[in-house]
């Protein structure tokens, strides 16, 4: 969760797992939408001396739809090289490391950045940019904040880039949610819980304290639009793109013997991918997991059943009883969950929700929505859409949305009047969340892009 080892697969290989997908119009400057892709997820800070980093042999991606056929119309593509300085010794780094060009730091790695457009033709915007070092310790980098700045870099072609380790920000109560879906704030009304438990309690978050690695990318408004403009209203259907991303790898790779040069052929296989948070996690049966995670989001309409009569929606009125009844009336009905559709692979039409619209058409694609020309919030809501905040989550998503929460409440049946005024959705639909906030991250926001906090060190963060 969100999408932390999702699929049996890609669970085994980290480097090229999507773990959570960000897009939102930047509050740092709201004429350009930002875009975060999470990858290598549940890093323990202090893992040395092989430290974690992207992949050479991985092609990492971010797609933007501008048109909603769920096919991509930009398509930034990030590719990754390391150099080792010394071939002599073990370390990481060989003393402090002060600069990105510091000689005492041994292994460092550098991206470059291609942008396809729909027709395929590529541009190369930049080559042997250099990520930031892993967050060893104060002793190893005294100033982390300042090298992880210097990594951020502008594009002579408008766009803003970061490729880096930062604090995992997601927070979610693993150990509660996966243990018989308990929520710990009402785990006294679970079914289980009731004879376990006298009283709801705190609940933890089990990413806390974990590093992932980021590719984070800021690109004006006008560059992802449909038709360009620089303005735009909320309600026109061009101020909506779609976006996810995803990772591949060639067909073939032979390791090289004896320290020689691997070798790769083939065409690229798309092995990971995210749009929606929970998506593969949730609602995909762990059969055809990785199935999803190696097609685009053109083919979804294969999943639309998952979204329709989701499991979830069915356990719930068991594992919390008397808490759902409504709920539990509405799935004997067995009709289609036409509120989870619309919020999942179509996006909301205008006219459900005053002032708001995220709607692509009519082809089903898991991709994240976001209506562009709907302004930062000047407060934030944490339940987004469902919290009254436009700005929030399923518009697009910021990194303090609580969108485990936001889609307990969607699946409870909080967003079924919507679509249907005479459905009356129960209380504990509207109350119902993991219990968490940014605030049990315990690493701090940046108030600028890339926006996600400095990594944990390994020196005051062991494992």
């Amino acid at each position: 969760m969100s999408s932390h080892r999702e699929a049996p697969e890609i669970s085994k290989d980290p480097v090229a797992d999507s773990s959570d997908l960000y897009a939102f119009v930047s509050p740092d400057d709201p004429d350009t939408v930002t875009i975060i892709a999470n990858y290598v997820p549940l890093q323990l800070p202090s893992s040395g001396p092989n430290f974690f980093e992207f992949g050479d042999d991985v092609l990492y991606e971010i797609h933007i739809d501008a048109n909603g056929d769920a096919r991509p119309d930009i398509t930034y593509q990030f590719r990754f090289r390391t150099e080792l300085r010394n071939d002599k010794t073990f370390l990481y780094n060989t003393g402090q490391i002060k600069s990105l060009d510091d000689e005492n730091w041994n292994r460092r790695q550098f991206f470059s950045v291609t942008k396809v457009d729909s027709h395929g033709k590529s541009t190369v915007l930049a080559s042997k940019l250099p990520c930031p070092p892993c967050n060893v310790g104060t002793v190893s980098i005294p100033d982390y904040a300042k090298l992880a700045e210097d990594a951020v870099h502008k594009l002579k072609s408008k766009e803003k880039v970061f490729a880096g380790q930062r604090a995992d920000a997601f927070f979610v109560d693993l150990g509660s949610i996966f243990d018989l879906a308990v929520l710990r704030p009402f785990r006294d009304k679970h079914l289980v819980g009731q004879a376990l438990f006298d009283k709801a309690s705190k609940a933890v978050n089990a990413t806390d304290k974990t590093n992932v690695h980021s590719i984070a990318i800021q690109i004006p408004l006008d560059m992802v639009r449909r038709d360009g403009k620089k303005r735009v209203r909320a309600k026109d259907a061009g101020a909506v793109i779609g976006v996810w991303t995803s990772a591949s790898r060639r067909r073939v790779e032979v390791r090289g013997e004896k320290g020689g040069n691997d070798v790769v052929v083939g065409p690229q296989v798309q092995v990971s991918r995210l749009g929606n948070p929970l998506f593969n996690e949730v609602i995909v049966p762990m059969a055809e997991k990785d199935k999803f995670n190696s097609l685009p989001p053109s083919e979804d309409k294969k999943f639309a059943e998952f979204v329709a009569t989701p499991e979830l929606g069915a356990l719930l009125p068991v594992l919390y009883p008397g808490l759902f009844d409504n709920l539990a009336a509405l799935n004997k009905k067995k009709q289609p969950r036409a509120d989870l559709l619309a919020i999942l692979l179509t996006g909301i039409p205008d006219g459900i929700i005053d002032g708001f619209q995220n709607n692509t058409g009519k082809v089903q694609a898991d991709m994240l929505r976001l209506n562009t020309a709907i302004a930062p919030a000047a407060k934030e809501n944490k339940f987004g859409v469902v919290g009254g905040d436009l700005a929030g989550f399923p518009n697009g998503r910021r990194i303090a949305d609580d969108v485990v929460s936001i889609s307990l409440r969607a699946v409870a049946g909080a967003t079924v009047p919507l679509v249907d005024k005479e459905f009356k959705a129960d209380a504990a639909a509207g109350l119902v969340e993991q219990g968490l906030s940014i605030n049990d991250v315990s690493a701090k926001l940046l108030k600028k892009f890339p926006f996600l906090p400095t990594p944990f060190d390994g020196f005051n963060n062991p494992s």
